[in-house]
Order: structure tokens, then C-alpha cells, then sequence
């Protein structure tokens, strides 16, 4: 049997949330005066986006909810005790220079306009359906997905294999039906592969280190039509690396 639908991770997979996390940090940063705090730009960036890796880790562990790990990176980042209403206030006040830069990979639209005939399409994130539905509404793309599952809602994250088997059942699937594309080798990548999913990892350069041995990788979501007509796991040779 064929894939007959593909699941899509959103965040430097269809979106570009590095880019625009960048801008939004370093124009909030700008703004509350806090650039020279942390010796460069750079630095503070790093710092921003290793303090989110963690609290993120949290909050896929059921370790922290949506909203404390936001006002956790907050604190951690700032290195000061907040209470919720400032944390959240500071939070907000970075998301409105964050939203300025908002943008789809310019391979997004031409790959979901090349499945669209073929392919039934949702999406499954690791994040909360009030964020994710708003973004791929403004990003113009919401009407493409039958539908949008996040873990802050499901009560389970990816790599859970019951995060992936969630979106199959929402499309009345089964998993082998059905395509898992992200970013992320692991969570993504091997996690869908273990659920069951035909799994694509989008490498777009942000991963390093030790990476999961065995992925269907491809570079550009341009590469992902031919992939899936292949469909490698019934025989057919793979070029993808």
C-alpha cells in the first residue's frame, strides 16, 4: 500500500522559525536594552536558543507545561526571579518582534502545491494548537491540513510513539500509510521511523553531532514528491542518502 497522507512538523520544517527567532530575539533584545548584558548578540543568541532546547526537553517529558516552560526560559535567561505576570509579559513583549519575522521556507509552497492532488496532508507539533493554527493562518497555508495536532493539548510529545499514532488515527490511517516529514533526526526523524511512520528528515543544516543512523534524508522539501512516489520501503531503490 502506498502513502496515502503526509504529517508535517511546522518549525524549520515548513516555517522558518530559526531566522525568525534570531531577528525577533536580537530586535527585543535591542529594545530592552539588554544586548550588552551578555558581551554580544551571538552569545545571547546561543544562550537563548540552549535555554529553549532545555526547557523544550522539559516540557516533552511532561516534566513543565506549555506555559511554565515559556516563563522557565524567561527566568533562566534573564537569571532573575520572575513571577508569572512579569514572565509572560517579558515573553510577550519578544514574541510581538519574533511574529515580525515570520516567513515559510521558500520549498514550502511548492512541495505542498505538488502533493496536493496526491496526498492527504496534517500536521503534528510539539507545541500548543493556539500557537501552531494561528501561525499557519497567517503563513496563509491552515486550509492545507485536514489537521493540526500539538503536544500541549494531546498530553503526549514526539518522539512518543503515541504522539504519531494520534495523528494517524485523526486521519483514519494506519501508520504505514503515512508520512512523518520534520527537522529534527531524532524526534522526528527516528521517532516517526518507530512508530511506524515512513519517515523523512529535512535536514536544514541546524543539527549536528551524532546523528540516528538509517534516515531518509533530503536536503530540500523539493526532494520529497520523488521520495515518496519511491516509497523505499517496498523495494525501490533510495538516492536520498
Amino acid at each position: 500500500m502506498s502513502i496515502q497522507a503526509v504529517v508535517w512538523d511546522v518549525d524549520d520544517t515548513l516555517f522558518d522559525y530559526t531566522t525568525a527567532d534570531r531577528r525577533g530575539m536580537r530586535t527585543h533584545l535591542a529594545a530592552e536594552g539588554l544586548l550588552d548584558r551578555y558581551g554580544t548578540a551571538e552569545r545571547a543568541l546561543l544562550l537563548w536558543r540552549e535555554i529553549t532546547d532545555l526547557q523544550w526537553a522539559r516540557f516533552a517529558a511532561g516534566e513543565a507545561t506549555f506555559e511554565e516552560q515559556r516563563r522557565d526560559r524567561v527566568r533562566a535567561f534573564l537569571n532573575q526571579r520572575l513571577t508569572d505576570t512579569e514572565a509572560d509579559a517579558w515573553f510577550g513583549r519578544y514574541v510581538a518582534h519574533y511574529e515580525e519575522g515570520w516567513a515559510l521556507f521558500p520549498d514550502a509552497l511548492p512541495a505542498l502545491d505538488t502533493l496536493a492532488d496526491s496526498h492527504r496532508h496534517g500536521v503534528l507539533s510539539n507545541s500548543s494548537l493556539h500557537n501552531q493554527d494561528r501561525k499557519l493562518r497567517m503563513l496563509g497555508v491552515r486550509d492545507r491540513f485536514e489537521t493540526v495536532l500539538c503536544a500541549a493539548e494531546l498530553g503526549v510529545s514526539k518522539p512518543s510513539a503515541d504522539a504519531f499514532h494520534a495523528a494517524c488515527d485523526a486521519l483514519g490511517l494506519p501508520p504505514h500509510e503515512v508520512a512523518y516529514v520534520g527537522d529534527h533526526p531524532e524526534i522526528d526523524g527516528a521517532g516517526a521511523e518507530a512508530a511506524g511512520l515512513f519517515s523523512v528528515w529535512v535536514d536544514r543544516g541546524h543539527r549536528s553531532g551524532d546523528l540516528p543512523a538509517g534516515l531518509r534524508r533530503i536536503s530540500s522539501l523539493a526532494e520529497l514528491p520523488a521520495l515518496l512516489r519511491a516509497d523505499t520501503r517496498f523495494g525501490a531503490p533510495s538516492t536520498f542518502g
